[in-house]
């Protein structure tokens, strides 16, 4: 199944589950075992990030960026996202009805290649893609909805990616850096537990 294809009943499963997958681990630290119908739904490979919000602040994110098997993607990015982002403490049961769940599926990146870097903010689209930077050992990944939550223009968008990777803003006009982007479709709840829609992200 490509990406594209999914329909807005996958995403509602997809997040809902999500939501299954964290309120199990934070309250009991067992991990559930889904059932074959959403095995079988779930059973397509894709890139893939779960994200929290607390009153529209980060909470949590964690994902994989390169395609894999989604039914063992969600439950390690969903529990990951909840108890082991670096940024923040593990959420705590008292949180998760406070809490939305979004999901991302990504498509494959890609590298945009260049003859001259200062080229590169007219071969992204803010609404459109997600970029990740590697220079040497660093990497940063942003998803498509961040520069539209903060209002970014494509070169501020290059910038921070840089700044995610660890790396001076900037970073994207040396030579020997590597600019990737890929698409995403986002699901996310409306409201801690509520009804769960298909982002659509403003174009610019």
């Amino acid at each position: 199944m490509e990406i594209s294809d999914i329909s807005d009943e996958d995403g509602q499963l997809l997040v809902s589950t999500a939501r299954k997958i964290v309120t199990e681990f934070v309250c009991s630290k067992q991990r559930i075992k889904l059932g074959k119908d959403v095995e079988m739904k779930l059973s397509f490979d894709a890139g893939l990030f779960v994200t929290l919000n607390h009153n529209d602040e980060l909470r949590g994110c964690i994902g994989f960026p390169l395609p894999s098997k989604i039914i063992r993607a969600l439950p390690d990015a969903a529990i990951a996202a909840a108890t082991e982002d670096p940024r923040f403490l593990p959420v705590k049961t008292s949180e998760l009805d406070h809490i939305t769940f979004e999901v991302t599926l990504l498509t494959p990146p890609k590298e945009i290649r260049v003859e001259d870097p200062i080229c590169l903010p007219k071969k992204i689209k803010v609404g459109r893609d997600g970029l990740i930077i590697k220079q040497g050992q660093y990497s940063g990944l942003l998803l498509p909805q961040v520069p539209v939550e903060y209002r970014w223009n494509e070169k501020e968008f290059l910038d921070h990616t840089c700044e995610k990777a660890g790396l001076p803003a900037g970073c994207w006009m040396q030579k020997h850096t590597k600019v990737f982007s890929f698409e995403g479709i986002i699901f996310r709840e409306q409201k801690p537990n509520g009804v769960i829609v298909r982002e659509k992200l403003e174009l610019t």
